[in-house]
């Protein structure tokens, strides 16, 4: 028995920060995720490493973390290899950031998102990140995708 659901590939480090509660908003610059609205998304690790190091200067920098507590958690997002869904998570509300917000405000998303830039993207709330008993190998792919995920796995 299985359990169909809609499944995004996150890149390493940011399917990590999602399952470990780190990244609870989520950037695209098209509302990918607003038809998710409700609903349970799974979260796949792609095998390629995430351009940039804007995570690591929000994490050290506006989140206040440690390098030993930034390496926990790059650890922790490792668990179970790459190229697998690894954990579920809630949809939330997506909505279009604008191109102008009270600072204060701005910096609450990039907290939040864990990356600088936010501004005429659209932006979707995640919530109850999960990780699976063990991991379920699968290619991923560009857009959403569905993926059965037996019902052992599940948390």
């Amino acid at each position: 028995m299985s359990v169909q659901l809609c499944c995004l590939s996150f890149r390493a480090p940011y399917a990590g920060l999602v399952l470990d509660g780190v990244k609870t908003v989520e950037s695209r610059w098209r509302p990918l995720l607003a038809p998710l609205e409700n609903q349970t998304l799974a979260i796949h690790i792609a095998w390629r490493d995430w351009e940039g190091d804007e995570w690591r200067a929000v994490l050290s920098g506006a989140l206040g973390m440690s390098g030993a507590r930034i390496q926990e958690l790059l650890d922790s997002g490792e668990r179970f290899g790459r190229g697998v869904v690894a954990g579920l998570v809630d949809v939330g509300r997506t909505w279009l950031c604008p191109a102008s917000l009270p600072e204060a405000e701005l910096r609450h998303l990039e907290r939040s998102a864990v990356l600088i830039g936010l501004q005429e993207k659209h932006l979707t709330h995640l919530s109850n990140p999960r990780w699976l008993k063990e991991p379920l190998k699968a290619r991923g792919s560009r857009d959403l995708w569905t993926v059965e995920i037996p019902v052992k796995l599940l948390p």
